[in-house]
């Protein structure tokens, strides 16, 4: 089971802590023997807002984490707490992955994680992550940027398309987009990262379109037209695309299209079928349609998609193998409850 560790100090923003908490701290949907072993560090109670938060542990938890999240602050002003950039450091020296949401960039940048890298963080601060720390390669208009062992994000909701990447990372696809539809998340949002983004299935509710998606869903590899879902949703073609613009936030078509290409990018992952038998079992036809659509909406072609995450899980499982048996002590330590523990658009998003 891998540690995902929260490092959290006075003035965490509590809407990112929240975000990673409720995605890491629970059990994975679609994947129910699986699941983190979430902590939160601190270096004793901190406030976040107007919230007092009690960490299960302090910060020298964070070297043994397989993963740290620094969540974001909110007084970028200041320089960040010594011994938090130092835990940090440590952590990604042991081994961790590190990633950080929103404004928790510029505790990367301070411990020098992020020196000789590609960075992001909120739109309204990435000018000053690039005056004070020139040697961070700043991009402004990403979602969120993986780096390896290193993440970071753009502000506020793009904190969750970090997230979900990384579950992605971990345990494939199916499960990343199982945790969408649970969180309710927005569709599959266009950005410099939409590779790594999943195109969520809106979650099951009663909305005109709820037993429209499972059965399109199961025929992905037919060749679909609005006429034939406006049938089975026993509507007119207007109608639909009415209920789907209110729904999904997009048009019929370009929801199936993405549909295709969110199969095709588990097919990808899980399958070592040829791009032509992929494109037939995605409704796409052909390997030429395939990689043209997968190209401009992923913004890689599929042999590329299917390497750099194969290449990416290889690495996480070498780490894993390399890394230190924890000592027998460690191993005795009870794992304290966690029940107690509490292209960015223009609103920060």
């Amino acid at each position: 089971m891998d540690t995902v560790a929260l490092a959290v100090t006075d003035g965490m923003l509590h809407f990112e802590l929240s975000l990673a908490y409720e995605v890491f701290g629970t059990g994975l949907t679609g994947a129910a023997d699986r699941r983190y072993d979430l902590v939160v560090c601190g270096p004793g109670a901190v406030r976040a807002g107007r919230f007092l938060l009690e960490p299960d542990h302090g910060l020298d938890r964070l070297p043994r984490a397989d993963t740290v999240i620094v969540p974001g602050w909110a007084d970028v002003d200041v320089d960040p707490p010594a011994d938090l950039v130092d835990a940090v450091r440590a952590a990604h020296e042991a081994g961790a992955r590190v990633a950080s949401l929103c404004t928790g960039a510029f505790v990367l940048a301070a411990a020098g994680l992020l020196d000789g890298r590609r960075a992001t963080t909120h739109w309204a601060h990435t000018r000053d992550l690039a005056e004070r720390h020139p040697e961070v390669e700043v991009d402004p208009d990403v979602l969120y940027v993986d780096d390896g062992s290193v993440l970071t994000s753009a502000g506020k909701a793009a904190a969750m398309d970090l997230c979900l990447h990384l579950v992605r990372l971990d345990h494939g696809s199916s499960v990343a987009n199982a945790v969408a539809r649970r969180l309710v998340v927005p569709p599959h949002r266009d950005g410099g990262q939409a590779q790594f983004v999943t195109a969520p299935v809106p979650a099951p509710d009663n909305h005109p379109l709820a037993e429209l998606f499972p059965w399109v869903i199961e025929r992905l590899d037919q060749p679909l037209t609005v006429e034939d879902l406006a049938r089975r949703a026993r509507m007119s073609a207007r109608n639909l695309s009415r209920h789907f613009s209110a729904v999904t936030g997009t048009s019929p078509l370009q929801w199936l299209l993405t549909q295709r290409i969110r199969h095709a990018q588990e097919l990808l992952e899980t399958t070592d079928d040829s791009v032509e038998a992929i494109a037939a079992a995605t409704g796409m036809g052909t390997a030429t349609t395939l990689r043209r659509h997968f190209g401009r909406t992923v913004g890689v072609p599929p042999d590329t998609y299917r390497r750099t995450f194969r290449s990416r899980q290889d690495a996480r499982r070498q780490a894993d193998a390399a890394r230190p048996v924890r000592s027998q002590a460690d191993a005795a330590r009870p794992v304290p409850s966690q029940a107690d523990a509490a292209r960015p658009a223009p609103d920060g998003g």
